[in-house]
């Protein structure tokens, strides 16, 4: 059925965020500290393995019949990171995500915990930017196979209890967005399929390790970069696909 992708990744990160919450309990301050610097480098790790996969390439040398690694797309990344930048800072996307955690803080009775914020934005941009999460709804949607968003599935339920353990339960709202995120895509996903080529998924899986990076940046040096205001950048890059060569 259409949808339950869906609702078993907003199940499981709702899950990850109730088992984080409790075994959070156990653990001191410093070590809450020190789990959410090895969540951080975990994520950096993980965005750079992606990064790369979309930069390298095994390249042909003619000399010797033999082949060397190179790297490339730099410019491509950096025009799609600075146009959705600055699209993003003129939306203020970011701000928008702040007063949503604000507001979902007062309203869910945590007025006084003072991460909550922070701890929503961003396990709710790590759980909601990345190629699963739209590849998976979209096959969802078009062919009812959750098998995609399963696998996330298990990867966020991961994900957010270890965040929940050491930033607080604010990390387990984030289930909010990744419901109506993955939830929008796959009622629109007959829509959205014909744009979601080889090449489009691949610049958006590039695009898209790069925001993680950004984010285990901030989980490991507090929060430097804004990086919901750089959401855009995921959909130039899907539009770059069809871009003639």
């Amino acid at each position: 059925m259409a949808g339950t992708g869906t609702l078993i990744n907003t199940a499981a990160v709702v899950g990850g965020g109730i088992a984080g919450n409790f075994a959070g309990r156990f653990f001191s301050r410093a070590q809450q500290d020190a789990i959410s610097m090895t969540c951080g480098i975990s994520v950096l790790f993980i965005a750079i393995a992606g990064a790369m996969e979309g930069m390298l390439q095994i390249i042909s040398t003619e000399s010797d019949g033999g082949a060397a690694l190179g790297s490339g797309r730099s410019m491509f990344i950096v025009l799609c990171l600075v146009a959705g930048t600055v699209i993003g800072e003129l939306l203020r996307i970011e701000d928008g995500f702040e007063r949503f955690g604000a507001w979902l803080k007062v309203k869910t009775g945590n007025a006084k915990d003072a991460g909550f914020v922070d701890a929503f934005v961003t396990a709710s941009l790590t759980v909601c930017v990345g190629a699963m999460a739209i590849v998976g709804a979209i096959q969802d949607g078009v062919t009812g196979d959750c098998s995609t968003l399963a696998v996330k599935s298990v990867l966020d339920f991961i994900i957010i209890a270890v965040m929940t353990s050491s930033m607080g339960k604010g990390c387990a709202f984030s289930a909010i967005p990744i419901f109506l995120f993955e939830g929008s895509i796959t009622l629109l996903a007959s829509l959205i399929a014909p744009f979601m080529t080889e090449s489009a998924i691949r610049n958006m899986s590039l695009i898209g390790s790069i925001l993680i990076f950004c984010v285990g940046v901030n989980l490991v040096w507090g929060k430097k970069v804004r990086v919901a205001n750089m959401l855009p950048a995921v959909l130039i890059a899907v539009l770059a696909a069809f871009l003639p060569a």
